[in-house]
């Protein structure tokens, strides 16, 4: 079974700076994930061909079960606001997160982040990018119950506040939510923390170690997938560990392959 987490940076390429529906589903389909969780997704935007990117990656995997949850209705960086509810935004510009599953999904459950409330520097990347002050966006968790050949599983996907310390603190925040699904748990995402960090902070056990960000030379891991350390024996054993370089976005993925 293939864990995979991917800040797909809206399918966008740095080379070109757009979005290519055939491109993103080559660079989706060359994952081969079981369970991929991904961040940073469109749905409805401009920006990227007004298409739904979970379901475009969901298909590139031939995987029948995923989900997308929006963080904002609208367009991070330029207008935005947080959803009324859980199905807010259908037929608006929408952007958060996807979960997609090739195992039966016995149940979803989301869970609700609030942004910090200072702005904070950022480095935005390709043309017309550079450091800029950004508000920050609310922030969503989605999980999954999934019936694998390995039995139950609780998987989520997230993607945490840049801001330092509030991504520490949404992360026990997340680990609290997730506590009360069946174990064992994993957690797939950008958690914008080294891995020390979020090893520390969440007292999960990290299933993958390599650097993915920047893409191009990676230095830094932001991108983890973590399992709860209290279950981790009913886990299979980890089998092989890869962050390849992609076509998109400015992180690389991180793969865990289990049994």
């Amino acid at each position: 079974m293939r864990l995979a987490t991917f800040n797909m940076l809206h399918g966008r390429s740095l080379t070109d700076g757009l979005v290519n529906p055939e491109r993103l589903t080559t660079a989706i389909r060359a994952l081969d994930a079981d369970v991929l969780a991904l961040q940073e997704v469109d749905r409805d935007q401009r920006r990227s061909g007004l298409l739904d990117l979970t379901a475009i990656a969901a298909h590139a995997l031939d995987a029948p079960h995923h989900r997308f949850a929006a963080a904002v209705v609208g367009t991070p960086g330029e207008q935005f606001r947080p959803l009324r509810h859980d199905d807010d935004g259908h037929g608006e510009p929408c952007y958060g997160i996807g979960l997609i599953s090739r195992h039966p999904v016995r149940s979803w459950h989301i869970t609700r982040l609030t942004p910090a409330p200072v702005r904070s520097p950022v480095y935005v990347p390709g043309p017309g990018g550079g450091l800029i002050l950004l508000h920050d966006e609310p922030r969503v968790v989605l999980a999954a119950i999934l019936d694998t050949p390995h039995g139950p599983l609780t998987v989520a996907a997230t993607h945490l506040s840049f801001v330092p310390g509030w991504n520490a603190r949404q992360l026990r925040q997340t680990v609290r939510a997730l506590r009360t699904l069946p174990a064992p748990r994993v957690l797939l995402g950008d958690l914008n923390l080294p891995a020390g960090a979020a090893r520390l902070v969440s007292g999960w056990h990290p299933l993958g170690r390599r650097p993915t960000y920047p893409a191009g030379q990676p230095r830094v891991q932001l991108d983890h997938i973590l399992a709860d350390r209290h279950t981790l024996n009913q886990l299979p054993p980890v089998r092989a560990v890869t962050a390849p370089l992609s076509t998109i976005s400015d992180h690389r993925p991180l793969l865990v392959d289990l049994g």
